[in-house]
């Protein structure tokens, strides 16, 4: 499979302290990655990184197919933010756009009004940044990234610091943005909750390194509910567990089997295998909160 982005074990150590450990991720055209980590799990030296405003100290990665000493000049077509918006407080917002898209050549006022538009700017008229509270702030920034027609975005914490309204108008722009303009988004937030609304596949990052990756179909049937039996006998109980007519299953380390299926028919699953000399450990309905599974993962790795 071709990969629009991807990382060969890239590493960046700031002396004694390794940000990022060796991490290889691969991201496909269309996809909207929600990179998931704590403050200080090295999210933003990646996304530095991949924006060529950081340099590996091992490892390698590339975009649209080519290496990052050839990605030069295509960096008009990455929009990047990290970290804050860098934006100018005594202008306007078409302002700070205009400054933007002369820096890179272009000179289309239609097209940086319509983008304005995009974000829900377009009635701010000559308001002055400094002006703007932090979610308006947020959604300039991410219309500054789009004046290059770009076809990657790499947004660090988009969502920090914004109140609920400010969550969902970031969280609803960006969705848009990767549907109607098919534009395939990186984006870092420590917020599972939040990404988990509209990301379609997800790697989590913990103390530099990346300990899972999983899509967004395999995140919802972690944490749905579900029956966790440990068998004394988990090959000859999956045999018993399928004559039951039950698809829906998944065998974890070798001796948990989950079930997402019949829920409310645990106590028959038990007694057929009983009839079939498969003694039952243990068994219980679960069903865990996604914030509860980031931290069960996280907490995991850390022990």
């Amino acid at each position: 499979m071709e990969y629009l982005l991807e990382t060969d074990n890239i590493t960046k150590r700031y002396g004694q302290l390794t940000a990022v450990d060796h991490v290889t991720l691969h991201l496909e055209k269309g996809e909207i990655y929600g990179l998931i980590g704590r403050n200080g799990a090295g999210k933003t030296t990646l996304l530095k990184m991949l924006a060529g405003l950081a340099k590996p100290t091992e490892g390698s990665f590339s975009i649209f197919g080519e290496t990052a000493e050839a990605t030069v000049h295509l960096r008009d077509r990455i929009g990047v933010l990290i970290e804050s918006p860098g934006l100018y407080p005594s202008m306007s917002a078409f302002e700070n756009m205009k400054v933007k898209a002369l820096m890179l050549g272009m000179n289309d006022d239609d097209f940086l009004n319509e983008l304005l538009s995009d974000v829900g700017l377009e009635k701010v008229g000559k308001r002055k940044v400094r002006q703007f509270s932090l979610g308006m702030k947020q959604r300039l920034g991410i219309a500054m990234t789009l004046i290059g027609h770009p076809d990657l975005l790499l947004l660090d914490e988009p969502i920090n610091g914004l109140d609920p309204q400010g969550i969902a108008e970031i969280r609803e722009l960006i969705a848009r943005l990767s549907k109607e303009r098919n534009i395939t988004i990186l984006i870092s937030s420590h917020i599972l909750e939040e990404l988990s609304k509209i990301a379609t596949r997800y790697g989590i990052l913990h103390d530099g390194m990346l300990i899972d990756e999983f899509s967004h179909s395999e995140l919802l049937r972690r944490c749905s509910e579900r029956i966790e039996i440990r068998p004394s006998d988990p090959t000859k109980a999956v045999t018993v567990i399928e004559s039951m007519g039950i698809t829906e299953y998944k065998v974890l380390d070798k001796s948990i089997i989950q079930i997402f299926e019949r829920l409310e028919d645990s106590g028959e699953i038990v007694l057929e295998l009983a009839k079939n000399n498969i003694k039952t450990l243990s068994i219980a309905v679960k069903n865990e909160a996604l914030e509860d599974y980031y931290l069960s993962i996280t907490g995991h790795a850390k022990r």
